[in-house]
């Protein structure tokens, strides 16, 4: 998974030549549409296949950008294709000055449903999505990879017709994190920045620490927590003049945030699951 800038063009296009979005045709079929999102890769748009109809999600992503990564996500995710959960990709490549990968149009994220419904999902919803979480966390774990930034914004409804299924986004920050022969684990390191979103980090992530399998799962406990406390965590809404200051303040409330606390008042499978991923 070597994560290197592919400068193969299929469109004709020079890669300093600014030609607009809109005018551009990826793979010789996608036809870009309006945009229907943005992150701090760059911005999503939707696209329609000229020939077939067909509606995709174009993620699009400036050569410019400081820390490409869009046709690394497209390889791991063409390493993933076939889970449930998974979206499917269609092509990646470089037109203009942009990356861009066509990838199955899928539904709101479910911090937009969270939004939507006043922020307060039932219980039985939140042991359904707790459930479908650790399927495919378990599934990418299966195929060698953390994910690093599990959050309500990065899993999806499924399109049209697949409503019911949790979808997994997002995967520029995930990392192999064993051999997939060997089984051979990658070396622990200290003195890491933090990956994610500090808000769901582990706390292991926190303090530096290379990230392993738990710190996902640990993440999930979080992110089930957020939608059982309508949408508040006690390191949420924390001032400090530096974005570092402010990271070490979110980790030193975790850290002094005992389970039970965090738990308090929800059932004892919640506060059973939160010890399994702490240890």
């Amino acid at each position: 998974m070597a994560h290197h800038q592919d400068t193969r063009n299929h469109t004709g296009v020079g890669p300093s030549s600014s030609i607009p979005l809109k005018d551009l045709k990826i793979a010789g079929v996608w036809k870009i549409g309006r945009k229907i999102g943005s992150g701090s890769f760059g911005d999503i748009y939707k696209g329609l296949n000229s020939q077939t109809g067909q509606e995709v999600a174009l993620k699009v992503e400036s050569t410019k950008a400081k820390h490409p990564q869009l046709l690394y996500e497209y390889k791991l995710l063409k390493h993933l294709q076939g889970g449930t959960g998974i979206a499917q990709v269609f092509c990646c490549e470089t037109a203009g000055d942009h990356n861009i990968m066509a990838m199955e149009l899928l539904g709101p994220s479910l911090e937009d449903v969270f939004n939507l419904c006043n922020r307060t999902f039932s219980l039985k919803t939140i042991l359904l999505l707790a459930d479908q979480f650790l399927q495919r966390v378990e599934y990418i774990h299966s195929k060698n990879f953390i994910h690093r930034d599990i959050k309500p914004d990065n899993f999806l409804l499924g399109g049209a017709g697949n409503q019911n299924t949790i979808y997994v986004i997002d995967f520029g920050l995930a990392k192999k994190f064993r051999d997939p022969k060997t089984h051979q684990h990658i070396p622990y390191r200290e003195n890491k920045n933090l990956t994610g979103t500090a808000r769901y980090a582990s706390i292991s992530a926190h303090l530096g620490s290379e990230q392993s399998r738990r710190d996902d799962l640990e993440a999930v406990g979080y992110v089930l927590m957020y939608f059982c406390r309508g949408g508040t965590l006690p390191w949420q809404g924390i001032k400090a003049n530096t974005k570092q200051e402010k990271y070490h303040k979110i980790m030193e409330k975790k850290m002094s945030t005992p389970v039970e606390v965090l738990c308090k008042g929800y059932p004892s499978k919640a506060l059973q699951a939160g010890d399994r991923a702490a240890q």
